[in-house]
């Protein structure tokens, strides 16, 4: 069947075509930056919080530009214990992300800090805030994003949950989405399948306990 054929009849049901989201990159591995090893090598599952944590940075689209959004994931909980939202894709986005999470967390020294290779990962101020805070650096390989999928997944069920079909008018209102979203269901109320169907605030509260 042609195109005019099918879109005649798509009209005549009232069906309109679902357009493609848009996309956006956001690692830029081309760079001369120094880059750690692959100290996690997909080994997702861990024994106790804040010994293993994951960062990244996604993008969400608003009518006003694009929003990013940098955040820090614990593997054992897979809660997120620190995020950032600014309209740059510069290195302060994620190192504020990890100030959070630490201040927050206050993990031990010897943390293994795990993300992509991008710019603002390997550049200096970053990785001298994981050298002030005790931790170890881990990066992905070149191009694959299932070294860091924990992350990916949140991203995947972030946009699915959140935004959807729906595309907000304003990076404020975008930005207020994420944080009542991260803060206000997702540790706390989202049942997790992976830690048996609970919450990772509850996940971390039940390894407290025990």
């Amino acid at each position: 069947m042609g195109r005019y054929k099918t879109r005649s009849l798509m009209k005549k049901a009232g069906l309109e075509v679902k357009s493609r989201k848009k996309l956006k990159r956001t690692t830029d591995s081309r760079h001369k930056l120094p880059v750690a090893a692959n100290l996690l090598n997909q080994q997702f599952q861990v024994d106790r919080p804040n010994s293993i944590w994951c960062g990244d940075i996604t993008y969400l689209w608003t009518l006003e530009g694009w929003l990013y959004l940098a955040v820090i994931i614990d593997l054992y909980s897979r809660k997120v214990v620190g995020w950032a939202l600014d309209t740059q894709l510069k290195t302060f986005l994620a190192l504020e992300a990890l100030r959070m999470a630490y201040w927050r967390q206050k993990p031990a020294k010897g943390l293994v800090h795990h993300s992509d290779r991008g710019s603002q990962y390997a550049a200096h101020d970053y990785q001298q805030a994981l050298i002030t805070f005790g931790m170890i650096p881990s990066m992905s390989r070149k191009g694959d994003c299932y070294d860091n999928a924990v992350v990916e997944s949140f991203f995947h069920t972030l946009k699915n949950d959140q935004f959807g079909d729906q595309i907000y008018s304003t990076r404020l209102e975008a930005r207020q989405a994420v944080i009542d979203y991260i803060e206000m269901f997702y540790n706390s109320h989202r049942l997790h399948s992976f830690l048996g169907y609970i919450s990772p605030n509850d996940f971390e509260k039940n390894f407290v306990l025990k």
